[in-house]
C-alpha cells in the first residue's frame, strides 16, 4: 500500500528530525569521504539512523508503512505553508534506517519540482554505499525513492 493517496498530517515536534536542515548532503560527503571500507560505511549508516528520532507509534500508521520492504518502514510527509515538503520517517532495520536518514538529507525542505529534478540514487553512489547494499536493502531503497518521486509527483 501506497502512502500517498493520504493528507499530509500536521507537523508536530515528534516528526522533526536533523537531516535537511543540521545534516546536509555536503555533511554527509564529508562523513563518509574517509570510510574506505565497507565495514566503516555500515558503521556510518548506523550512526546516521541513531540520529533520526523514531517515531511515535501514533505517527506509525498503516497508511504511510512502506510495502515489498524486509524491514517495516514508515514514511509520511506534509506540504509546509512555504510550498516545500517535510518528510519524515522510521524503520524497524537499523542499516534501511541510515539509508531513509540519507534520503531526508537530500530531500528535506525542497519544493515537489527541486525533489523531482534530484538523482536521488547519486548519493549512494558518491557514498560507495548503493553497490554494497544486499538485493532485499537495494530494493527497499527503491522503493523509498519511488515513493518520495510519487509523492513529489502530487504536489506539481
Amino acid at each position: 500500500m501506497s502512502s500517498i493517496g493520504t493528507m499530509p498530517s500536521v507537523r508536530t515536534p515528534r516528526s522533526r528530525h536533523p537531516f535537511g536542515t543540521e545534516i546536509g548532503v555536503q555533511q554527509l560527503l564529508a562523513l563518509f569521504s574517509d570510510k574506505k571500507q565497507w565495514e566503516d560505511r555500515y558503521r556510518q549508516l548506523i550512526q546516521l539512523a541513531r540520529q533520526l528520532p523514531p517515531l511515535p507509534d501514533e505517527l506509525k500508521q498503516q497508511q504511510i508503512e512502506l510495502k515489498g520492504c524486509e524491514n517495516r518502514v514508515w514514511l509520511g510527509h506534509e506540504l509546509n505553508q512555504n510550498g516545500t515538503l517535510h518528510f519524515y520517517g522510521d524503520s524497524e532495520g537499523r542499516i534501511v534506517k541510515g539509508i531513509l536518514a540519507i534520503l531526508l538529507a537530500q530531500i528535506e525542505g525542497k519544493t515537489a519540482q527541486q525533489i523531482l529534478d534530484l538523482d536521488l540514487m547519486q548519493l549512494f553512489d558518491q557514498l560507495g554505499i548503493y553497490q554494497q547494499l544486499s538485493a532485499s536493502r537495494s530494493q527497499g531503497l527503491d522503493s523509498l525513492v519511488k515513493e518520495i518521486r510519487e509523492t513529489a509527483e502530487l504536489y506539481c
